[in-house]
């Protein structure tokens, strides 16, 4: 599997003088697996899940995009998924770290199915004749006045019945509702074994990098961008995955 080598992920242990604004360095390459898995609920039904999806809408001699791939775990679970003849998989993701473990990963999987891995802000990756793309927990680290131009270039670069899976953290218009799910996603990192100053200095790391919408915000981009069929197909507290059809 994919992250068999990655360690326990202690990034937030000690207490810090100022918390630096968070990037997928090689720090965090090495936790990946770890701080992935203990911190966005679901996110492993979410994997468990690529197959199903992938069977299902995959189609001959098309691409399949996964944009912000990290360590490839959704590309590795494309690649033993995918049942159509002549598809190819392109992985994309802006850091250096991750794409040269993802690679490294890609190389000692055994699965046929052609992978190229790039190195580049998929704001810049140009798609074409896609099939099915994966957008997963990616835009929301994407400036808010580009995310609209990220998937008009995704829903442009589709072929017609193609699916884009796209995965956030959300965020809610109600107060209530909001303070709600928060304090859900806080207890369920500390079941993880997170501490409260790891949650809050993480927390501090993020809150200028992520920036979450609301599933209506999402919703409606999606549907002004042309696709015909947009459902939320998953949801874990404040992490929904939507499926858009052109």
């Amino acid at each position: 599997m994919v992250e068999k080598s990655n360690k326990r992920d202690v990034i937030y242990t000690q207490t810090l003088e100022k918390v630096a604004d968070f990037v997928f360095d090689e720090n965090v390459v090495q936790v990946f697996k770890d701080m992935i898995g203990r911190s966005v609920p679901g996110y492993g039904s979410l994997i468990s899940m690529m197959p199903v999806l992938v069977k299902k809408y995959v189609k001959q001699n098309t691409h399949c995009y996964d944009l912000g791939c990290s360590l490839g775990a959704v590309t590795l679970a494309m690649r033993h998924s995918i049942a159509a003849d002549a598809v190819k998989i392109i992985a994309i993701d802006n850091s250096s770290a991750m794409v040269e473990k993802c690679r490294s990963y890609i190389a000692g999987d055994k699965a046929q199915i052609p992978v190229e891995i790039r190195c580049e802000d998929i704001r810049n990756t140009v798609i074409e004749n896609a099939s099915f793309v994966a957008l997963n927990f990616t835009l929301q680290f994407i400036e808010m006045n580009e995310r609209m131009s990220v998937i008009d270039k995704i829903y442009n670069g589709m072929n017609d019945d193609g699916v884009l899976l796209i995965s956030e953290k959300i965020s809610f218009d109600n107060e209530v509702e909001q303070q709600w799910m928060t304090d859900l996603h806080i207890e369920f990192k500390k079941a993880n074994g997170y501490s409260e100053m790891e949650i809050s200095q993480k927390r501090t790391a993020l809150e200028k990098v992520l920036i979450p919408e609301t599933e209506a915000q999402h919703i409606k981009r999606l549907k002004a961008a042309g696709f015909r069929k947009v459902m939320v197909w998953f949801q874990c507290f404040n992490f929904i995955s939507i499926l858009a059809v052109k």
